[in-house]
């Protein structure tokens, strides 16, 4: 595949586009800007997640432990324990599925408390990625756009977009497009964490909800597709595994920048399958 044509697939979507996809097994890929740092949004949930997981095999936590979510917890957001009302006693393994499967940031910050920000850089380290880094929870993520622009979401005027530092990979949760597909093929082959804690994860990869970006260039009942999205304003991004019958297991990641401020975007939404699909194909091939 060459670089012009995954740009001409990204603008006719409106965006701006970075792709990175490998062959999990035989280590084969294909990059477009995969080295260049972007922010991750919610995909920052993924190495915690494995730093949850290796904390568990190190017996500093069990996952069955319970805590309780109190609305002093709660961190705005529109899915899970998010936008609740009572107080809610739960399992760290069961906040992880929140955290993942609707990206509930509520969850996601209750799993940071347990663990540190200084532990999940530990384990981006300790796996070799070191243009990963963890540096603020999803609360201060959403804080830091209010103040940056002095009000409010939503945010969708271009002088605003400009201001957020949470666009800034400088100054927010950052990774690489190759960085975050390298880290999701450490999943899938056991080298994240003890291979229980790997089949955990995976599953709870495989039970993410939304349907409309990575999985949507994968159409078949036949074809497994697992991952994390992220969303900010003008950012949409998703990275997972791909996996076919034949046994062929394809990690990628994909982040888009939109030219257009607004909110609804299907396009925009689409490409990441689309882009993800052509990488792929080109792998198989």
């Amino acid at each position: 595949m060459s670089a012009p044509a995954f740009d001409r697939l990204f603008r006719a979507a409106g965006v701006t586009g970075w792709l990175y996809a490998a062959d999990i097994d035989t280590g084969h890929d294909l990059g477009h800007g995969a080295d260049d740092p972007m922010p991750t949004a919610s995909m920052y949930k993924v190495p915690l997640l494995v730093t949850l997981a290796r904390h568990a095999d190190a017996g500093l936590l069990a996952l069955t432990d319970r805590v309780t979510v109190t609305s002093q917890d709660r961190v705005s957001g529109p899915t899970g324990l998010s936008p609740m009302l009572d107080d809610v006693t739960i399992s760290l393994r069961d906040l992880a599925y929140l955290m993942i499967a609707v990206s509930d940031n509520t969850a996601a910050d209750k799993l940071l408390a347990q663990v540190g920000l200084d532990a999940v850089n530990a384990t981006v380290r300790a796996l070799g990625l070191d243009g990963t880094r963890v540096v603020q929870s999803a609360r201060e993520m959403n804080d830091s756009m209010g103040r940056d622009t002095g009000h409010a979401w939503p945010f969708v005027d271009p002088d605003d977009i400009a201001k957020l530092s949470a666009l800034d990979p400088a100054r927010t949760n950052r990774s690489t497009a190759r960085q975050m597909a390298e880290l999701f093929g450490m999943i899938w082959r056991d080298e994240a964490a003890t291979a229980t804690s790997c089949a955990w994860m995976r599953g709870v990869f495989n039970m993410q909800v939304w349907p409309h970006r990575l999985a949507s260039g994968f159409p078949y009942d036949d074809v497994a597709v697992s991952g994390k999205t992220g969303t900010l304003p003008t950012l949409r991004c998703e990275s997972g595994v791909v996996e076919y019958p034949d046994g062929g297991r394809y990690a990628v990641s994909v982040f888009t920048r939109s030219f257009s401020t607004a909110l609804n975007q299907p396009r925009a939404d689409a490409v990441i399958g689309t882009a993800a699909r052509m990488a792929v194909d080109h792998l198989r091939r």
